[in-house]
C-alpha cells in the first residue's frame, strides 16, 4: 500500500500577480493507489486567524488530481486568501501521496517550486 491518511504542508502562500495566462498559484496534487476513492478534506492555517475548514475533494483509484487552490472554496463559498500566509493539512479516508507546488508570477522570472508534503 502507498501513501498515507494525513499530511501537513507548512508553507503556504498564493500572490495576486496575473501575468497573461499566468496565475500564480498553488495546488495539493494528489496520486491514489488505495483500490477506492479517496475522499479529501483540507484545513488551512493562519498564524493570526481561526482555521478555514470545509474544502473538500476527492481523487478516483489509479488517478491524480491537481487540487488547485485559488479555485477551490469550502462549503461556505470562500476562498483561500491570497497575500497571506498560510499552512494546509490534507486529510484523506484511504492512503494517498502529497505533493505540494507552486507557480509563482510576480517576478520578470517565473518560479516553480515543488516538494512532497510531510
Amino acid at each position: 500500500m502507498y501513501g498515507k491518511n494525513t499530511w501537513l504542508i507548512p508553507d503556504g502562500f498564493m500572490s495576486s500577480t496575473t501575468k497573461g495566462d499566468y496565475v500564480s498559484h498553488e495546488a495539493v496534487c494528489v496520486l491514489n493507489l488505495s483500490g477506492e476513492t479517496a475522499k479529501i478534506k483540507l484545513t488551512i492555517f493562519f498564524e493570526d486567524c481561526e482555521p478555514l475548514r470545509g474544502f473538500e475533494a476527492e481523487c478516483a483509484h489509479e488517478r491524480t488530481h491537481h487540487i488547485r487552490l485559488d479555485k477551490i472554496k469550502n462549503a461556505d463559498g470562500v476562498s483561500i486568501p491570497k497575500e497571506k500566509p498560510y499552512a494546509v493539512l490534507v486529510e484523506s479516508d484511504r492512503p494517498i501521496v502529497v505533493q505540494a507546488s507552486r507557480l509563482d508570477v510576480s517576478q520578470p522570472e517565473y518560479s516553480l517550486m515543488t516538494t512532497i508534503a510531510y
